[in-house]
């Protein structure tokens, strides 16, 4: 069993992924639903608002938080090698830092900047908004599965 400060980590970790999966499952289950509902210049414009308060120390201390949690966990284990947890713990720290932390930088900001150039209630605008619901979304997914996996190794972790 995990003991100590390695305690202390692995369970921060287990509330920052499970904090992280959480607010992308709003987004991927009924948030996005709700948006792609509006006309595509309230869409957009309501999206590009959400992208922009995102950006702020809460959510921020979350997700950049757990990252450089998961790659301390990371680190620690592969240091310590702790018996019997080490395989839950490097995996809890890849499936976050490649499938939540990683899949953001590489596939949603992208598209949150894309987004944010165009003019909500030009042509232009009207015509990326369904590919971008539905590219961003599928996107989400894949963030939300990894954050809860991560979460779900860190807690088997502990057992």
């Amino acid at each position: 069993m995990i003991d100590g400060p390695y305690f202390v980590l692995t369970v921060l970790g287990v509330l920052g992924t499970g904090l992280t999966a959480g607010a992308f499952c709003a987004f991927s289950t009924f948030v996005m639903r709700g948006l792609a509902s509006l006309p595509p210049a309230q869409g957009v414009a309501a999206m590009n608002a959400v992208n922009t308060a995102a950006v702020r120390p809460a959510f921020m201390l979350v997700f950049l938080g757990t990252a450089v949690l998961a790659a301390v966990i990371a680190v620690v284990t592969f240091v310590l090698w702790p018996e019997g947890a080490a395989v839950e713990l490097l995996l809890g720290s890849a499936l976050y830092l490649f499938g939540s932390f990683g899949v953001t930088a590489a596939a949603n900001v992208p598209r949150n900047t894309a987004l944010l150039r165009l003019e909500p209630g030009t042509a232009e605008a009207a015509g990326r908004w369904p590919a971008y619901v539905r590219e961003w979304t599928a996107w989400n997914h894949v963030r939300t599965v990894a954050s809860a996996a991560a979460a779900l190794a860190y807690l088997l972790a502990l057992t």
